[in-house]
């Protein structure tokens, strides 16, 4: 029975990830002779999880049947964490979202009652869903920090009192609950769903408000020896002086981090800088940040010098990785990659002053299409990732 259990288990995460897929394909990727695969997909069919939806194209021979999920068959509560916003949404079996995204300040620093305000907000969504826990597949959390997916630990956020993260969550709200680096879940979501869909070898760069580094190596997002890997923010590249988040100083962090963009656009318009940005001054860092974006899009000459600066900044540190891993994409994504193409000009010309051109050659600089919406598929992603796992 428990076997049965695990095989559904597998099936239900592979049709969640490729949308279609016919019998034989599920057969292979469980790894399960074709009639056992059948006998579990008749009982899906069966139990009203799983519905035919055509034949697959025509390769000359017979065309087989293909398969998916119910889209509302289940559901996920998918949580997305910066340092002063969260948000929480509800996702069916296609990543749509079936109410509005739950949004809020949490500033997580020295904040010893955040992850008890984050359980509370967690619950509250759910019950206002009005799904019951039975339909849930679990909790999926991205959040900055030096994160330890084992272990369940953050190490750089939140007061636990003894337990770790994943159990707080799970024995308040009676679900399972996973948890990883927002860069991290970005990466996974690109690989699952976006631009790094079926990539060897891709860095997903995080543009927010450090620079994140998710990384797809030999076709796995590679988190490291304990899920530290990637602290892309925190390559010493300057001299300036600057304190880094981190305690150190000069990391690449320190000028190209959108809050430093913010900085300066608020040190620049103090000077005497003409420009169309507004709202510069408020104590909403997402409008403020939106803010420059926006009018760098409509072409204003301060916000695109911002960007590009940065954005250099940020191609100083995407050399080292060409140098070291020799990636066949570098994508864009995060908060800041609603930017758009702005970035790609600058980044692409510290490459050119910076790495070899033979390592260069075949790398190419990509966009997001998933956006901002990235960190919340890739929590998706994480409980789907581990959900055969959490039917044992």
């Amino acid at each position: 029975m428990e076997k049965k259990k695990l095989y559904k288990g597998q099936i239900v995460k592979e049709l969640y990830f490729a949308n279609t897929l016919s019998c034989a394909e599920l057969s292979l990727k469980i790894n399960k002779s074709l009639p056992l695969t059948t006998k579990i997909l008749d009982g899906l069919i069966e139990e009203n999880w799983v519905v035919e939806t055509g034949y697959a194209p025509s390769t000359g021979g017979r065309r087989p049947i293909m398969y998916s999920l119910k889209q509302d068959v289940m559901y996920i509560v998918a949580v997305s964490m910066d340092q002063f916003v969260t948000r929480i949404a509800i996702m069916d079996m296609q990543n749509n979202y079936i109410s509005e995204v739950e949004k809020f300040e949490l500033p997580l620093a020295k904040n010893s009652k955040a992850l008890s305000i984050l359980t509370d907000k967690i619950s509250e969504v759910i019950k206002a869903s009005g799904i019951p826990k039975s339909r849930i597949a679990g909790i999926g959390v991205g959040m900055p920090g030096f994160v330890d997916v084992k272990k369940g630990i953050n190490y750089s956020y939140f007061e636990t009192n003894g337990k770790n993260i994943t159990e707080n969550i799970s024995e308040k709200v009676g679900l399972p609950v996973f948890i990883d680096n927002d860069s991290s879940l970005i990466a996974l979501a690109e690989f699952r769903f976006g631009a790094a869909r079926g990539a060897k070898d891709a860095m997903i760069v995080n543009i927010g408000w450090g620079s994140g580094l998710g990384m797809i190596l030999n076709g796995e997002l590679y988190r490291g020896h304990n899920g530290l890997a990637g602290e892309f923010s925190h390559i010493p590249l300057f001299l300036n002086g600057k304190l880094c988040s981190c305690g150190k100083r000069g990391c690449l962090e320190t000028e190209s981090s959108l809050l430093v963009v913010l900085e300066k656009a608020r040190n620049g318009l103090r000077a005497g800088r003409e420009s169309m940005l507004r709202n510069l001054f408020t104590d909403n860092l997402e409008q403020a940040t939106e803010s420059i974006i926006t009018a760098a899009q409509e072409g204003d000459q301060f916000a695109i010098e911002l960007l590009s600066e940065a954005g250099y900044n940020i191609g100083r540190g995407v050399a080292i990785l060409i140098h070291l891993l020799n990636p066949r994409e570098i994508i864009l994504s995060g908060r800041g990659a609603l930017a758009g193409k702005i970035w790609q000009a600058p980044i692409q010309q510290a490459i050119n002053e910076h790495c070899i051109p033979k390592l260069a050659t075949h790398t190419v600089i990509e966009i997001s299409t998933l956006g901002y919406q990235a960190e919340l598929i890739g929590a998706a992603s994480l409980v789907m990732d581990n959900y055969e796992k959490s039917l044992l």
